[in-house]
């Protein structure tokens, strides 16, 4: 393919590069300072709200997930020596060294004894604010997981175990945050609680399909309308009430001895202000940018895809094969944009995560498709539990593999996409982004 620039380039460039480019944009730091500005007159503005830091006695600064990092060092940018303390708990390998605000690290995405640690730290500092105070909440993808403060009568093991087979059951992350929040005693809310009546910004990156801050690392700052009932209900739906810890099924089944978690309308949620600075629509059409200027024209279908990995896989090539076919609804040189986060049911012992999962399921929806590629990748640079993005597909990806041996419905009903894209080749390892607004798909059409 010639692009506008006169370069000769693959698709399968190009499709990194859009991918690449829509990650940059969704950059934490950027994503903040955007959001974060200290006017000359001591007026903080955050989101369409403004704050009077000269009526504040302290600030302090709390948070967790992957990107959290970037975040607090723009915080510390804008605020720097008016921050009292604070600490933020990132995944391993995701820490960087900040100049008034803690880093910790801990287990990503099933919990362990420093998320545990990590907490209850968070929650020393959120313990400290008073009625002057400000507290600046820093919230992305991954502190459901890093943010571990198993709820009275809960240990770190049931949290474990349970957070392991909801992963592998297909539930998707609105249910998997329903349990988590009742398993805690900082999100659903009750990190609000516990800063109530201090001020409380929160300032959030999206990684959940429909951008709700009560979802998002199972909203620490924000009201919970679900109910015991309900967790009950989903253990009950994935099968797992005979395999879940007995001390989880006890409590959702006791739900009138255990306080519920603050709802719309508490008390507590009064002085909350939530802002999103970063979302998975806004990488999306940073993609579409990034596409045009590559000579394609270009759609973005959703920012909102869910549901299992295959299923998701199967009408996104349908689309794609119709661009092919039909040029509806739009002709080549196409690119086909789309995000959100599917889900996978394990029941193989492969390897892989949702986005290998899809570009393999699509791979063979594909094959034969002459001049089409198609990437499927976290924005986080991880997929599922492994050190790959996602995976490039493309016409060719099912005759390549037989003629390799490789059988890709055999590796697909083993969910063992990542041994497979591995063998070709074709796996796309970014390393961490530092960011994380779920996952996206490009399709090229030539």
């Amino acid at each position: 393919m010639v692009t506008r620039a006169g370069r000769n380039r693959s698709p399968r460039d190009d499709a990194r590069s859009i991918f690449l480019h829509a990650v940059r944009a969704v950059s934490p730091y950027e994503s903040v300072l955007s959001h974060l500005k200290v006017l000359p007159s001591g007026i903080l503005r955050a989101g369409k709200k403004r704050y009077n830091l000269n009526r504040y006695e302290r600030i302090f600064v709390v948070g967790g997930g992957k990107a959290v990092c970037a975040m607090a060092e723009a915080v510390e940018s804008v605020l720097g020596a008016r921050i009292t303390d604070g600490v933020v708990v990132t995944a391993y390998g995701h820490s960087a060294r900040l100049s008034k605000i803690k880093v910790l690290e801990a287990g990503h995405p099933v919990p362990d004894g420093n998320g545990v640690r990590g907490a209850r730290e968070v929650m020393r500092v959120a313990d400290r604010a008073g009625r002057r105070d400000l507290v600046i909440s820093l919230i992305s993808g991954g502190a459901s997981a890093l943010l571990a403060a198993p709820a009275k009568g809960i240990r770190l093991g049931d949290l474990k175990r349970i957070t392991a087979l909801l992963l592998k059951s297909g539930a998707d992350i609105h249910e998997i945050n329903a349990v988590r929040k009742h398993l805690s005693r900082i999100k659903g809310g009750w990190l609000a609680r516990r800063v109530y009546p201090a001020d409380l910004l929160s300032l959030i990156i999206s990684d959940v399909v429909g951008d709700d801050p009560g979802t998002i690392a199972s909203g620490p700052t924000s009201p919970d309308p679900t109910v015991f009932e309900d967790c009950l209900g989903i253990l009950k739906r994935y099968g797992l009430l005979e395999r879940a810890p007995r001390a989880v099924v006890e409590r959702f089944r006791e739900a009138g001895a255990c306080e519920e978690t603050p709802k719309p309308g508490d008390p507590c949620l009064r002085n909350v202000n939530n802002v999103l600075v970063a979302t998975n629509l806004d990488a999306l059409k940073a993609a579409k940018v990034k596409a045009r200027s590559l000579g394609y024209r270009t759609v973005v279908l959703t920012s909102t895809m869910s549901g299992p990995a295959r299923r998701a896989a199967a009408f996104f090539s349908s689309i794609v094969k119709e661009v092919k076919k039909s040029g509806n609804p739009l002709g080549p040189p196409a690119c086909i944009i789309a995000g959100g986060e599917t889900t996978v049911r394990v029941v193989g012992r492969g390897r892989g995560g949702r986005n290998q999962e899809f570009a393999l399921a699509a791979a063979v929806e594909i094959a034969g498709q002459s001049g089409v590629t198609l990437l499927a990748a976290g924005t986080d640079g991880i997929d599922g539990p492994t050190d790959a993005a996602g995976a490039i597909a493309d016409a060719s990806t099912v005759d390549r593999a037989l003629s390799m041996g490789l059988d890709p419905m055999n590796h697909l009903e083993r969910n063992d996409s990542y041994t497979f894209f591995d063998h070709l080749g074709d796996l796309l390892r970014t390393g961490p982004t530092g960011t994380n607004v779920m996952d996206m798909v490009v399709a090229l059409v030539v």
